[in-house]
Parts: C-alpha cells; structure tokens; sequence
C-alpha cells in the first residue's frame, strides 16, 4: 500500500514539475501584458513591433506583415537562419540585445524563467487563453 501510494505521489510531482518546465499559457497571457503595448499575439495586427501569432518556428525577421520596419539586425539573423525555437525566444525574452545585438526593440527583458517559460507557452498556445 505505501508504495503505491508513493509511486502516486512520485508520479503526480513528475507531471507537475514537466507542466511547470513547459510553461503556464495562461499565466503567460498575464506575463504578455507587458508586451501587449507593441506586440499582437492572438491576431497577425501589427503594432509598434510586428505580431507575433506563429512566432514559434518562424524565422527571425521574417512576418510578411512587417518586413519592411524590422531593423538591419533582425533581418540579417533571420537571414543567418534564427528560428524562434524555444531555446532562441527564452534568450532573447531574458536579453534581447544580447541575443540580437542592434535589433529596435526597447523592452530590456524579462527577469523570471518563470516568466519566460509562460510567455512562450502562451505564444505556442492555439488557440490562446
């Protein structure tokens, strides 16, 4: 009896520590609040800064929509082959002018992997929360 239960419990901490690793959509919405002021992510409306339904999987610079208010920077490191792949987007989400060194945009990063993770479940997330 005690070792199922605790095999249960081990199980029940596995599937909340992966849900956790992979991000909170919803919580992500309440993060992208911070974004919402330039970027669209529930529909292809640009803004200040292009939208960013999709994004997963695209290339940097790339959303037809906006090709021509990208800078030089994120066009060329479409061009050299980024791929907003979760790895790339957690990067440039914690540092963008790091990662994208002379990109426009003036937002300075998220500080929370917490929060990176939830952004990017929420941009993944179709339909959106």
């Amino acid at each position: 009896m005690f070792r199922a239960a605790s095999s249960a419990g081990v199980l029940l901490l596995a599937s909340v520590l992966a849900a956790h690793a992979g991000g909170d959509p919803a919580l992500g919405k309440h993060v992208f609040n911070r974004c919402i002021a330039c970027h669209e992510a529930a529909t292809d409306r640009d803004k200040i800064g292009p939208h960013l339904l999709g994004v997963v999987g695209r290339a940097a610079g790339s959303a037809d929509s906006f090709l021509g208010h990208y800078s030089d920077a994120m066009k060329s490191a479409g061009a050299a082959g980024l791929i907003w792949d979760e790895a790339n987007l957690a990067e440039y989400l914690k540092a963008p002018k790091l990662k994208v060194p002379g990109n426009k945009m003036a937002f300075a990063g998220l500080t929370s992997d917490d929060d990176i993770a939830n952004v990017i479940a929420y941009l993944k997330a179709d339909p959106k929360p």
